[in-house]
């Protein structure tokens, strides 16, 4: 296995808090995919869970090293749970800059305090 990006970010969960209940469904549907929506929004307390996903998405386009550009959206990154740790999902945009990185898969890491959400993640090829 080969480590072709890396990526780390820290967002503040209150910020995304406050940002939910300023912009509501709008900012949510701009930001995270439907299956996103639907996980966090099962949860007791919403919004460290968004906050880590938000993270995920920053961490995931700093290591395809285009930031939020290049046509990569921020629905382009996804984070998923299929019964085990968290798993990131490219589409549109994102799979393709990760093709032409040569990558072929990608590694997760999401934690949370009371205010803080990090994310790392690694692209590697296997």
């Amino acid at each position: 296995m080969k480590i072709i990006g890396t990526g780390l970010d820290a967002t503040e969960i209150p910020r995304v808090e406050q940002t939910i209940e300023r912009f509501g469904d709008r900012f949510l549907q701009r930001v995270f995919t439907d299956r996103e929506i639907a996980y966090c929004r099962h949860r007791r307390r919403p919004g460290p869970h968004f906050a880590a996903r938000f993270a995920a998405k920053e961490a995931a386009m700093k290591a395809l090293g285009t930031g939020h550009s290049q046509g990569v959206l921020w629905r382009d990154v996804e984070v998923v749970r299929r019964g085990g740790p968290p798993q990131l999902e490219f589409h549109g945009g994102a799979a393709r800059r990760l093709r032409t990185m040569g990558g072929t898969s990608a590694l997760l890491t999401l934690t949370h305090s009371q205010d803080l959400a990090l994310a790392h993640v690694l692209l590697v090829v296997e």
